[in-house]
C-alpha cells in the first residue's frame, strides 16, 4: 500500500496538533436552537479556516436555511481529496453540533474548555462527535502532508443538526444535494465500543405510539356506572407487549436483544384522587422491531388489538405515532464492511464483527435512501454525560484505520 508507513508515522506524531484542534473547536458551543443555541456556524467557520490553512483546498458548502439562527443557515461542508481512480469514493461523516453541558455542578472540568489529563481530553463534544471528526481530518491531513494520493476520492462530510433529528443536516442533504453514489463507501464514526470490535450495520425499525383511551368517569364506589379506561389500558399494554411472542417472532443474532421489542413506557397522570374512575387514560409504547417488519405492519397489528379492547371494555382507543424511523440493513458482506474489518485488524489486531442496534443513528437516513453505510469508532461512550472525554489513543488509532481505508485498493 503506497505511502502507508509515512502516513502512519505522521499520525503517530500528531498528538499535539490533535489536542490543539480539539481545544479550538470545543471552545465554541455549537448548540441547536432547540437548546437555546445559535447553531454550528461559528464552529464550522473555524474548522474550515483550520482546514484551508493546512492544504484542504476543495471545500464546498451545502448549507440548510434556518431563520432561527443568526447566520440564517446551518453549515454542511464537504472537504475533498482527489484520488487516482473514479468511483468507490470514501466518505467519513461527522456532525459538528453538540448537546448542552447539563448540570454544571456535575463537571470536574469546564465543559467548553478542553482539558487534557492522563491521556484523555475532557469537554463537551470531544467524543460526540469531535473524536470521529478529528480522526477523519488527521487521516486525510496525513495524506496531504506526506504527498500521498488516495486510491479514490476521499470526502470528509461535516453535518449540522444530528442531535435534533438531522432536519438541517443529512436529511436536508439527501433531499437537496446530489452528493452520494451507490458504490460509495460511507463511514459514520459516531458510535462504537471500547475495543473497536463492533461495526453497526443495522438498526431496528423504531416507532413510538401514544395511546389515548377514553371511557366514562364515575365514583370508584360504583365502578359499574363508568367505563374504566385505565383498566382497559392495563390489558391493552399486556396485549401489545405480547405481539413480541405471538406475531413478530423472528430472531436476528446481530442484534442484542435478538428480537423485536414492544415495550409500554411512559404513563401520563390521570385523576388526582384515589376514589375516582378516570374518564381518560394515556400511555406510550416504544417499539423497536427487526428490519424485516415494517412499521405499518406493526401498527396495524396494534390497531387490531385496540379494537378488541374497545369492544370488551366499552371504551374508545386512539393511537398517535409520535415518532417513527425505519431503514434496511447494510448487508454484512457489503464492501464497506469487509474493508473496514481489514483496516481494524491491521490497526488494532482484532477481529471485528457486524452488529445491529436498537437505537437510532443518522445511518438510517442514508440506508433509507439506498446507500450502504456503517457506524464505527473506538470509544468509551461518554457522550452526553458530565465529564465527557475522548482518549487520545482512540483518535490516533481510528485515524490510522481511516488512513488505511483511504489508501486501500478496492
Amino acid at each position: 500500500m503506497a505511502g502507508i508507513e509515512q502516513v502512519l508515522q505522521f499520525i503517530d506524531g500528531a498528538e499535539q496538533p490533535i489536542i490543539e484542534l480539539q481545544t479550538l473547536i470545543t471552545a465554541i458551543p455549537a448548540l441547536a436552537p432547540e437548546s437555546n443555541g445559535d447553531g454550528e456556524w461559528k464552529k464550522a467557520e473555524v474548522l474550515e479556516s483550520w482546514l484551508r490553512a493546512r492544504g484542504f483546498a476543495d471545500i464546498v458548502h451545502h448549507d440548510a436555511p434556518d431563520s432561527r439562527v443568526s447566520a440564517g443557515k446551518r453549515p454542511n461542508l464537504v472537504a475533498t481529496i482527489k484520488g487516482r481512480n473514479a468511483g468507490k469514493r470514501l466518505w467519513i461523516m461527522a456532525h459538528t453540533d453538540v448537546v448542552p453541558e447539563g448540570d454544571h455542578a456535575l463537571w470536574t472540568y469546564e465543559p467548553f474548555k478542553a482539558t487534557v489529563q492522563d491521556g484523555k481530553i475532557y469537554g463537551r463534544g470531544v467524543e460526540d462527535n469531535q473524536q470521529g471528526l478529528v480522526s477523519g481530518v488527521f487521516a486525510a491531513l496525513a495524506l496531504l502532508e506526506q504527498g500521498v494520493q488516495p486510491e479514490h476520492d476521499v470526502k470528509l462530510l461535516f453535518v449540522a443538526d444530528e442531535e435534533f433529528g438531522s432536519v438541517y443536516g443529512i436529511q436536508w442533504l439527501l433531499e437537496n444535494a446530489d452528493l452520494f453514489k451507490k458504490d460509495d463507501l460511507i463511514i459514520i464514526p459516531d458510535g462504537g465500543k471500547k475495543d473497536g470490535s463492533e461495526i453497526e450495520v443495522a438498526e431496528k425499525n423504531i416507532c413510538w405510539l401514544k395511546i389515548v383511551t377514553k371511557g366514562k368517569q364515575c365514583h370508584a364506589s360504583t365502578p359499574d356506572e363508568g367505563r374504566n379506561p385505565f383498566l382497559a389500558n392495563c390489558e391493552l399494554a399486556l396485549r401489545l407487549n405480547a405481539m413480541e411472542t405471538e406475531v413478530f417472532t423472528d430472531r436476528a443474532p446481530i442484534f442484542d436483544p435478538d428480537r423485536s421489542t414492544i415495550t409500554p413506557t411512559k404513563k401520563e397522570a390521570g385523576v388526582p384522587n384515589i376514589n375516582t374512575v378516570p374518564g381518560e387514560d394515556i400511555f406510550y409504547l416504544d417499539m423497536r422491531v427487526l428490519p424485516q417488519y415494517s412499521i405499518d405492519h406493526v401498527v396495524a397489528e396494534a390497531e387490531k388489538r385496540m379494537r378488541e379492547i374497545e369492544k370488551k371494555y366499552g371504551v374508545t382507543v386512539q393511537a398517535e405515532v409520535v415518532m417513527k424511523n425505519e431503514s434496511p440493513a447494510t448487508p454484512v458482506d457489503a464492501p464497506v464492511v469487509g474493508l473496514l474489518k481489514q483496516a481494524i485488524k491491521e490497526t488494532y489486531g482484532i477481529e471485528s464483527r457486524a452488529v445491529g442496534i436498537g437505537g437510532g443513528t443518522v445511518g438510517a437516513y442514508l440506508r433509507q435512501a439506498g446507500y450502504d453505510c456503517v457506524v464505527w469508532s473506538t470509544q468509551d461512550e461518554t457522550m452526553h454525560a458530565p465529564n465527557e472525554y475522548t482518549k487520545i489513543s482512540n483518535i490516533i488509532g481510528d485515524a490510522k484505520v481511516f488512513a488505511r481505508l483511504m489508501l486501500a485498493k478496492r
